[in-house]
């Protein structure tokens, strides 16, 4: 079986190096960055099946980067934190974190909850992949042939307006600034003006109104950016 690969995201060396041996003893794979800045793109370029985020990096707060990869990833989050707090538990769970252990740890606690957050995340992954059909409203997805539909007929979106349809259509209702679309459309936007975010927009709505010019199911959100009507 292949090995699972664990990024640790930890600035303090000597539990990052505890959590690394733990890890790579128990059969994993390991990566390991002390910055937060990093991760993001990290996460884009490579294959990670969960990682451990420290909440306190000295430059990005765990819960902005927990926020950030949520926009293109559900891989699994587990946040090691010093804060104890109930409200720290509470939020760090909302801004898409699978599990939450408070330091100081046993690195064998850490060991458990990564395996039963794997198999909780392995069983949704199968009854992801029986279907990998999205309907809402008059669309119709199919991730794996990248085909979508709209009203019966075939909507030509290039891949970027796929992306992006395709994150509309699974968080309908939910706001997206033009920063997050372009996280989740590109995977390295130091190029890339929000802006173009406007054009591909622009381009899906008028292929949708090729085939029904009286439906805009994209909305314009002043001062945030786009969300995708509910109805």
């Amino acid at each position: 079986m292949k090995k699972q690969t664990i990024l640790i995201v930890e600035d303090e060396a000597h539990i990052a190096e505890v959590l690394i041996a733990y890890c790579e003893n128990n059969g994993y794979l390991t990566q390991h960055l002390n910055r937060g800045k990093d991760v993001t793109n990290f996460i884009k370029e490579n294959k990670v099946d969960l990682m451990l985020l420290d909440l306190m990096l000295p430059d990005i707060d765990g819960l902005e980067i927990c926020k950030q990869i949520r926009v293109f990833s559900q891989m699994p989050i587990i946040m090691l934190t010093a804060k104890s707090e109930e409200i720290d538990k509470l939020l760090g769970l909302e801004f898409g974190a699978d599990d939450y252990i408070c330091k100081p740890f046993s690195p064998r606690e850490v060991i458990a909850r990564i395996k039963s957050v794997l198999r909780r995340a392995i069983n949704n992954s199968t009854e992801i992949d029986q279907t990998q059909l999205i309907k809402h409203s008059e669309f119709e997805m199919k991730i794996a042939e990248h085909e979508v539909t709209f009203q019966g007929q075939f909507l030509d979106l290039t891949p970027r307006e796929f992306l992006i349809l395709q994150l509309f259509l699974e968080n309908s209702g939910r706001v997206f600034s033009r920063d997050e679309i372009l996280a989740y459309a590109y995977s390295d936007t130091l190029e890339i003006s929000d802006r173009n975010i406007d054009t591909h927009i622009k381009n899906i709505r008028k292929k949708i109104n090729q085939i029904d010019d009286k439906v805009d199911p994209i909305r314009s959100v002043y001062g945030i950016g786009y969300k995708f009507n509910k109805s």
